[in-house]
């Protein structure tokens, strides 16, 4: 299992779906998965800064935990099955909760836990994207304009 970070968050065109492109810590491996607009805006404004002036779903997921004296340790990328990728959130007590990898994300992002993904997931659905030189921005935007959702056999992850 490695650890990985958000790279970004990217809307393919022509489909208007967006893309949330995860980097391995200590590798070359990005791992794209297609997520919904929802958790989309929730991952770029916790990324930008931005607050907004009511709780978001996945902030007030944070505020109920922080509430209720819990913790959440860390996020993993446990499976991908046709297409459909699957996560965990390891939580104090050793509590296991299953959940989709955009919610994960978005929480581990706002109480600032570390996310894994599984060798497994990273070998199936990695890929080393070219051109160590260029910006990860830029990289991330060559690599969409060269896959659809259709390489990874489902539109919504």
């Amino acid at each position: 299992m490695g650890e990985v970070r958000v790279i970004g968050i990217r809307v393919e065109q022509p489909q208007n779906q967006p893309v949330m492109l995860l980097r391995e810590v200590d590798g070359d491996r990005y791992l794209p998965i297609w997520i919904g607009q929802a958790e989309a805006t929730s991952i770029a404004l916790e990324q930008q800064g931005v607050v907004p002036a009511r709780p978001l779903t996945h902030d007030l997921f944070r505020d109920v935990l922080v509430a209720l004296g819990h913790s959440l340790k860390e996020v993993r990328i446990v499976d991908l099955q046709e297409g459909t990728f699957y996560a965990e959130m390891h939580f104090d007590k050793d509590v296991t909760v299953s959940a989709r990898p955009s919610d994960a994300v978005a929480i581990a992002l706002r109480v600032d836990v570390p996310i894994f993904a599984e060798e497994a997931v990273l070998e199936e659905a990695g890929l080393v994207i070219p051109d160590e030189k260029e910006d990860e921005v830029e990289k991330f935007k060559e690599f969409l304009d060269s896959v659809s959702p259709e390489d990874f056999n489902s539109p919504d992850s």
